[in-house]
């Protein structure tokens, strides 16, 4: 096959175009030039798109003996990624960015370029397998064997169209094998530390970034009885579960510490209240995307939340037509904020196999 390796410069996807090399694929590798800021592209950058990332890709192809490009998304990336972030704090939300990325730029926008050119896949670093069912059909998504570095959860904001056309060779591996594996090749990237930060925030620092990108947005922080107790600069600097930071100068009447439980865009209202009300029992999602035929009706299945951990077990009512779901949960999350991704998986033993996801739109408190 026709094969497109997306070249992060990072260890995975440098050992994901090894694989695909040996594998006997015709492989190019793309890196994706996704921001213009000089402040990302400065060394030891803790993003994943620096121009340090690209000379890392451009030597690993060189290794390999396979054509290197550079793929310019930057617009894309500004308008579908950046955009999508401070519109969504902006509306009381907590976004995932590198979902987003995931979902628009990294698989969609990729995947368009490369089937447009007449290639068959993209193949990528991601910590995830495709199983196939008995019955021959497409792939479904599903864990990693390494669960620390399992991906399985970003990659459920994809649609299965996507799916059908990606690749995840290191999701059968454990990561320490893969740098190993890295060494072996004489890949310099063998030892390179994973990027974690928000790239296009390369401080760290996400309130001065949606405070420069925002403004001031006066609001009120207010208590679970709906006491005034402050005033504050912009619903975008809270998120739901946040504790420190909200300089509250009153105590609580019982002394215990209090948490955003709550976040009003329209009125600039921020609830604070005891940790028992971030318990949360209902979950309600739209945006849906369908990766396995349990993906619609009624189905009991596993939710997760974030990238790692808040998975419990859950009775889901899924109306694909009407683009919404809700599930019951047998057991509360807490720290659930909409614009978060709700991934579902099968509720089997292994549990492994993810059926679609939404975004969170609105929960319920734990009864």
């Amino acid at each position: 096959m026709r094969i497109v390796a997306a070249m992060s410069g990072g260890v995975d996807s440098a050992v994901a175009a090894a694989r695909a090399v040996e594998a006997g694929h015709d492989v190019i590798g793309v890196h994706l030039a996704l921001s213009r800021d000089p402040q990302a592209v400065r060394e030891s950058s803790r993003g994943c798109c620096s121009l340090e990332d690209s000379a890392d890709a451009r030597r690993v192809c060189d290794k390999l003996g396979i054509p290197f490009y550079v793929w310019d998304f930057s617009d894309r990336f500004a308008d579908e990624v950046i955009g999508d972030f401070v519109d969504s704090y902006a509306r009381g939300e907590t976004p995932n960015p590198c979902l987003r990325c995931n979902e628009k730029i990294k698989f969609k926008a990729l995947l368009e370029r490369s089937l447009a050119l007449g290639f068959d896949a993209v193949v990528t670093g991601h910590y995830a397998r495709l199983t196939q069912p008995a019955d021959g059909g497409d792939g479904y998504l599903r864990r990693s064997v390494d669960p620390k570095k399992d991906q399985s959860y970003v990659l459920g904001v994809l649609g299965a169209e996507e799916i059908a056309h990606c690749m995840f060779p290191v999701g059968d591996t454990p990561k320490p094998k893969i740098r190993e594996e890295a060494a072996s090749h004489g890949f310099s990237v063998a030892t390179k530390p994973d990027s974690y930060d928000i790239c296009f925030i390369p401080d760290g620092d996400t309130q001065a970034f949606l405070g420069r990108t925002i403004g001031t947005r006066p609001g009120l922080i207010v208590d679970n009885e709906g006491r005034a107790l402050k005033e504050h600069a912009g619903v975008h600097e809270f998120t739901i579960g946040q504790r420190k930071g909200l300089d509250i100068k009153e105590p609580a009447p019982d002394g215990r510490p209090r948490y955003v439980t709550d976040i009003n865009a329209r009125t600039g209202t921020v609830t604070v209240g005891p940790r028992e009300d971030l318990a949360i029992g209902r979950i309600e999602a739209d945006r849906l995307k369908v990766l396995h035929p349990a993906m619609g009706g009624e189905a009991d299945c596993q939710v997760q939340v974030r990238a790692h951990g808040g998975l419990v077990d859950a009775h889901a009512k899924i109306d694909v037509e009407g683009d919404y779901l809700v599930a019951e949960l047998a057991e509360p999350l807490t720290g659930v904020a909409r614009g978060q991704a709700a991934v579902l998986y099968l509720p089997d033993e292994a549990g492994d196999i993810v059926i679609g996801s939404g975004t969170i739109c609105g929960t319920g408190r734990w009864a």
